[in-house]
């Protein structure tokens, strides 16, 4: 299985400057343990590593450290999440035939959930991890007024990793070049085409570190795990 991480995570809701994927938690980098979590994975033999050139150099030292022990490419993405995937497939080996898109900044994945994904795509299916949804949401219109409150028991939010045959991803980012489509993630793509998606249910600790808060919460969960990660 093939994996592509998003690496181009912004720091401006975090107060950084640069690349919150390069922020510290528990002592390291968050796309440090990102990674370790990948080269967890048994069922992952190539990683792809997409980002911007400026964090070039400091995420190929955080390669380095992590001595992977199969091959962790560096693309350098695009100006948005969406363009940066189609330029991640577009760089992948030509025996790719499933692949696995992380988003970096969700370092807390387990190397089993991962492990789940990769089965269920190679099986030929295309997944995405998710958890059920625990508090009641309201839909809100452009003046702050509930206008709806959807039934909970059928909302799920939508995590990562996310997999995919690779043909038919492709095949998807092509139609969304074509058709103007801008989407949040890869699954979307699938939807507006007709095209199945199953959920596999993810622990609610795999969450995308957005805020300083989220950070501190990353720290807590990591201080009670081994030092690695075990395969």
């Amino acid at each position: 299985m093939h994996l592509l991480i998003a690496a181009a995570g912004s720091g401006r809701r975090m107060g950084a400057e640069g690349n919150k994927l390069l922020l510290p938690v528990a002592g390291r980098p968050v796309l440090a343990w990102t990674l370790e979590a990948a080269l967890a994975c048994p069922a992952i033999s190539w990683i792809g590593i997409v980002g911007q050139p400026l964090d070039g150099e400091a995420i190929a030292a955080i390669v380095a450290a992590a001595s992977p022990d199969r091959p962790v490419r560096w693309i350098v993405g695009g100006d948005t999440r969406q363009e940066s995937v189609s330029l991640g497939l577009a760089a992948l080996p030509p025996e790719a035939e499933g692949v696995l898109i992380h988003d970096g900044a969700r370092c807390l994945v387990e190397p089993e959930l991962l492990q789940r994904c990769a089965a269920a795509v190679s099986g030929g299916a295309a997944v995405i991890a998710a958890t059920p949804v625990t508090d009641t949401i309201k839909q809100v219109d452009g003046e702050g007024t509930i206008t709806a409150t959807p039934d909970r028991r059928s909302l799920w939010a939508a995590q990562t990793p996310q997999g995919f045959p690779v043909h038919q991803l492709r095949a998807a980012h092509a139609s969304a070049r074509e058709q103007g489509w801008s989407v949040t993630d890869d699954a979307a793509l699938f939807e507006l085409l007709g095209l199945p998606v199953q959920v596999l249910e993810g622990p609610p600790s795999n969450i995308k570190l957005t805020t300083p808060f989220d950070l501190s919460v990353a720290a807590a969960v990591l201080s009670t795990r081994p030092t690695a990660h075990q395969g």
